[in-house]
């Protein structure tokens, strides 16, 4: 990382980097060299979507200017497929550096998440899903991916 001011969350094992390299399950709704998509089992929104670069990178200020061109279209993508397989009112993204604005993995990732029914996101405790739940979300939502999504 530059030489920053930012505090950053404590540098356990990367989560994210375990769950590209298939060392821990998680939910993919796409990847790629650049980016991947994913389903969190914390759903904040309906539904909830990180978008990561798949290098390792620790804030917004470690990427590329090219890894912040890929990861802003997986964004869009990620909220106009929200928008047109949940119909919510609203579409909320989000982005934490530092332990102060509440990142809380050491890797950089963006929230894309459909407001509740009552406006907004969840920002206190939620249940975590199955993957079983996170696997259906991501299939509705691969739906309808913008240009569709080549499975193999």
């Amino acid at each position: 990382m530059r030489d920053s001011a930012i505090r950053l969350p404590s540098a356990e094992p990367c989560a994210f980097c375990a769950y590209l390299d298939g060392t821990r399950p998680f939910t993919f709704v796409t990847r790629n060299a650049t980016t991947a998509v994913m389903v969190t089992q914390e759903q904040r929104g309906k539904p909830h979507l990180l978008v990561i670069s798949t290098a390792h990178r620790e804030t917004i200020l470690d990427l590329t200017d090219a890894e912040c061109s890929a990861l802003m279209i997986e964004i869009k993508h990620a909220a106009s497929a929200i928008d047109a397989a949940y119909h919510r009112p609203g579409i909320s993204v989000w982005q934490n550096n530092g332990e102060p604005a509440s990142q809380s993995i050491r890797h950089v990732h963006f929230h894309v998440a459909g407001t509740l029914d009552s406006g907004g996101t969840e920002w206190g405790p939620v249940d975590e899903l199955s993957l079983v739940e996170t696997e259906r979300i991501a299939e509705r939502i691969k739906r309808h991916w913008p240009g569709g999504i080549a499975e193999g």
